[in-house]
């Protein structure tokens, strides 16, 4: 399998690592519109070349479009168009409804799938790039229906590769969950980056005071504000609904803290630890999806 990935940072640098190591890919190119990024992802060994898009789309059997999504939207009829016959084009994208929108009535609509593989760090780059990102974690692809079969089993047997597990959903029912359990997250810790600082001018007291908890809740104020300015934007809506909503519930534990409510703040608390379960089965799902990824990955390695 030849594999074209577009954009060498996080994801596309990671698909590429992991991609070579499962042996699901044979050749991997690359594709960067920066030149600091493609010569970053050479040095690190990547990828072996890095090629122009229109080169890269044509001799690739599969290509993958690891780009903001703002910008996966305004390519995938461009990589489409320029695909060999048979190959098949997929995405990363964080929302779906736009990409989905923009690839809809192309003549070569069923070359394309709609993917999302719910996996990442704070991190971003080339440098970013992780072996073992993607294993144990879930992989979306939405109107799968509307893709050719052959196309739909290729994207399934890679995110498999990797160790993932795969769904699938509608595009706007895909935008409306990631708004809450993703993108809602990093804007919490945006936030809270903001109000420490803002209050917190001595950094000292902040390295000094600051627990795992404050690191840990706040470690995604790190993610690259290009990428996620246009995830937010390309999902405003969903968005905007998850932030009121949110705004909602603080203004619970603000009331309840200004009327000094034990009780009330009691049940505020006992009814967010309802989420440990969920954790609990999230975390042990996860380490039996990754090791099923292994065995996969060393059977591929042994053929």
């Amino acid at each position: 399998m030849k594999v074209g990935i577009v954009g060498l940072g996080l994801i596309g640098g990671s698909l590429a690592l992991d991609l070579k190591a499962s042996g699901f890919a044979k050749k991997v190119v690359g594709v960067d519109s920066d030149p600091e990024n493609a010569a970053k992802a050479l040095e690190l060994g990547l990828v072996k070349e890095v090629r122009p898009f229109r080169e890269a789309a044509a001799a690739s059997d599969m290509l993958i479009l690891a780009i903001p999504s703002g910008a996966i939207a305004g390519a995938v009829r461009g990589a489409l168009d320029l695909a060999a016959p048979g190959a098949t084009v997929t995405d990363m994208g964080s929302t779906k409804r736009g990409i989905c929108a923009a690839a809809a009535g192309h003549p070569r609509r069923k070359q394309f799938v709609a993917s999302h593989p719910m996996a990442g760090t704070e991190d971003s780059g080339p440098s970013a790039a992780l072996r073992g990102l993607f294993a144990g974690k879930v992989a979306v692809i939405c109107e799968a229906e509307k893709s050719g079969a052959a196309h739909v089993a290729r994207v399934s047997a890679m995110y498999s590769a990797l160790g993932m597990r795969l769904i699938r959903m509608k595009p706007g029912e895909h935008d409306l969950h990631a708004a809450y359990v993703s993108h809602l997250s990093h804007i919490s810790s945006f936030v809270l980056a903001n109000t420490v600082l803002a209050k917190e001018t001595d950094e000292t007291a902040i390295f000094d005071l600051a627990g795992g908890g404050f690191e840990s809740t706040v470690r995604l104020a790190k993610s690259s504000p290009e990428t996620w300015a246009s995830i937010f934007l390309q999902n405003r809506a969903n968005v905007l609904r998850a932030v009121e909503d949110y705004i909602e519930h603080l203004c619970d534990f603000h009331r309840a803290i200004r009327n000094g409510s034990g009780p009330e703040m009691k049940a505020l608390m006992a009814n967010a630890n309802r989420i440990r379960p969920v954790l609990g089965a999230m975390r042990s799902g996860g380490k039996r999806r990754a090791a099923a990824g292994k065995k996969v990955g060393r059977g591929r390695k042994e053929r």
